[in-house]
């Protein structure tokens, strides 16, 4: 694992300077945006995908669940980007459901409170934090997903895969249409991640390892400061 994250620091320190030649230019449209309105800051909604008795995926080694994968991650997203100055919101933060206890379709119910947060965030974008799994162990890497009408979705998919594809050893550079519920709720760019696959035995290793998480969300981080930068 150790070779692993040689070559992804090496690659960081490219990811590293790309965000600081972006910089002056993010840090004026922030300043621009202080002028024009009261909102002081960018601010984004981290959305851990499942919680309670929707565990999602699970690791075929170590039984790990998506649900706990996904706390994880989108705590460290959070963490990366309040240090940037930015307000995130999370939609939950423990393992707990959004669902109400009471309802029939808990599904449904927790959709509905995904959407609720959202709008009341007033937030710029939406980023949903997934694992992935698939019955071929081979397949691995982490995809972004976008909402087929969603220009601005689509602009902030291509930037974080983009920064994937130089920074984390993935295969595709272009992000891809997805239909799901949490992309299509809200009226703002929203992109959903599937950092990994819980079904590849290597890949379920390196997702449960924290330099790996840091690393991982630290190019999220670069993704979104990129789209941010184009705007």
């Amino acid at each position: 694992m150790k070779n692993v994250f040689v070559v992804l620091k090496k690659k960081f320190l490219v990811c590293v300077l790309v965000v600081l030649t972006m910089a002056t230019g993010v840090l004026g449209v922030v300043g621009a945006k202080k002028t024009m309105s009261p909102k002081p800051q960018f601010a984004i909604v981290v959305d851990a995908g499942h919680g309670g008795v929707d565990g999602g995926a699970v690791g075929s080694q170590t039984g790990i669940t998506e649900n706990e994968l996904n706390l994880q991650f989108a705590q460290t997203l959070k963490q990366i980007c309040q240090e940037y100055g930015w307000k995130v919101v999370l939609t939950r933060s423990d393992l707990s459901g959004l669902y109400s206890p009471l309802a029939s379709n808990k599904k449904r119910s927790e959709m509905e409170k995904r959407k609720e947060i959202i709008e009341k965030s007033k937030a710029d974008l939406v980023v949903s934090i997934h694992m992935n799994s698939f019955a071929d162990k081979s397949v691995c890497g982490a995809n972004v997903f976008y909402a087929k009408e969603s220009v601005q979705g689509q602009m902030l998919a291509n930037a974080v895969q983009e920064i994937f594809f130089e920074t984390m050893q993935v295969r595709n550079s272009k992000a891809k249409v997805g239909d799901y519920y949490i992309l299509n709720c809200a009226d703002k760019p929203s992109i959903l991640i599937e950092c990994g696959f819980l079904s590849n035995d290597k890949e379920e290793l390196l997702l449960q390892d924290k330099e790996y998480q840091q690393q991982m969300c630290y190019a999220i981080f670069c993704g979104i400061l990129k789209y941010f930068e184009s705007l």
